[in-house]
């Protein structure tokens, strides 16, 4: 059975991934099942997506009572899953506006034009700089892809946007040389997620915090993979006691279903985007409005953002027993529920394969990251379970 559907899809379905040979058709709790039955520990969440994980009565509830009501009306109304989920997000990020999108990569298109609009407003020209980080990942669209730090992305798409100068991350001084009277915004993940689990530092965040404040220029962070509670905090720059002008976020804010957004602090808000400047047919429809008001509904029920840090913690302690047992592994990096191992000397595509035979879901950051980005509901027994698993495949 599972082979006769992949052939099917290979025959059907363009191949711009190589995937892996598992067909899934169902989850409960923070497993997967494949057409056989075989059952998968889940650590991957869908690349940080499912933080409820599988079956959440709850959430599934929300969207079966949305589509009973209305499922899409065009953004020429208003609805009502629309306004309270935006009064959720605007109250968990401290911001002041917000704009949904379908994607991550639709949020940072967004981002880019609202900050290339703040500029224009200022003086009036349109030879705006933004300057992006070497190693990031922020999509796969021509605007998104432009401030992607990575050329195997990019190579076979040129020529992209124009404007973009690219600084080390970490890496202050970098940022600085950059900087031109034509710079407009600096974009930014906190924990940079495909390039392979690389959490910011707190001083070079406040040092980009003061230079967007001195020149007047937008601080974008990507918090799309890094967000709504995968570090034990609702978004991971709340932990350095700063805020952005721009913050982009999707995956678990929807988790599952296909919603994005870019937020706005009052600044921002007031002096880029107006009517006519930006806009989406799909883009906050009463469906996936209702999943995301759901989502912080039960965020706060469950006291996910406390969970994530005590398991996070159990987490980080048991990969950092591995990497001291293990030649191959040469570090441990990530914050909460956002980790990586750092392989050296194998394969990581052959580690997570031999994973996937083990029942073991996990997926891989850059060329030699082991990457866990688990449901946020995985509790310490299944932390035990993964390490027994991975300890096989090791």
């Amino acid at each position: 059975m599972m082979e006769n559907y992949i052939n099917n899809a290979e025959q059907v379905v363009l191949h711009t991934y190589n995937r892996y040979q598992i067909v899934l058709e169902k989850g409960r709790d923070v497993y997967l099942y494949d057409v056989n039955n075989k059952e998968y520990l889940d650590f991957a969440a869908g690349i940080a997506v499912f933080a409820l994980g599988y079956g959440n009565e709850e959430y599934n509830n929300a969207l079966k009572g949305q589509i009973d009501k209305l499922i899409h009306t065009s953004n020429l109304y208003y609805n009502v899953p629309a306004i309270e989920a935006a009064e959720k997000l605007l109250q968990a990020s401290d911001m002041d506006k917000v704009f949904f999108t379908n994607s991550g990569a639709e949020a940072i298109e967004g981002a880019l034009k609202t900050a290339r609009k703040y500029a224009f407003l200022k003086d009036g020209k349109t030879d705006h700089e933004i300057i992006a980080m070497n190693n990031s990942f922020h999509g796969r669209s021509f605007g998104a892809l432009s401030v992607t730090g990575n050329v195997k992305y990019q190579e076979a798409f040129k020529p992209l946007i124009g404007g973009i100068r690219f600084a080390d991350f970490n890496d202050l001084e970098s940022v600085k040389a950059q900087i031109t009277d034509k710079t407009c915004a600096i974009i930014v993940e906190p924990i940079q997620g495909e390039g392979g689990i690389y959490p910011a530092t707190e001083s070079f965040l406040k040092g980009l915090q003061k230079i967007a404040k001195e020149r007047d220029i937008l601080l974008i962070f990507d918090e799309i993979q890094c967000g709504m509670g995968r570090t034990g905090n609702m978004f991971a720059w709340q932990s350095f006691g700063i805020m952005p002008d721009i913050m982009t976020c999707a995956k678990a804010l929807g988790c599952g279903v296909p919603v994005g957004a870019f937020v706005l602090n009052e600044k921002t808000a007031k002096a880029s985007l107006t009517s006519g400047d930006h806009g989406t047919t799909y883009g906050g429809n009463p469906l996936v409005c209702a999943a995301v008001s759901k989502v912080f509904d039960l965020y706060e029920e469950q006291n996910l953002l406390q969970h994530v840090n005590e398991v996070g913690t159990y987490l980080a302690k048991h990969l950092d027993i591995l990497a001291e047992k293990y030649e191959c592994i040469a570090e441990r990096r990530g914050i909460g529920l956002m980790q990586g191992l750092v392989i050296q000397g194998k394969q990581v595509g052959d580690i997570v394969t031999k994973a996937l035979e083990e029942g073991l879901i996990i997926i891989t950051a850059g060329k030699d990251v082991l990457r866990f980005v688990p449901p946020l509901i995985i509790e310490k027994r299944h932390v035990d379970e993964m390490i027994t698993k991975l300890q096989r495949c090791l």
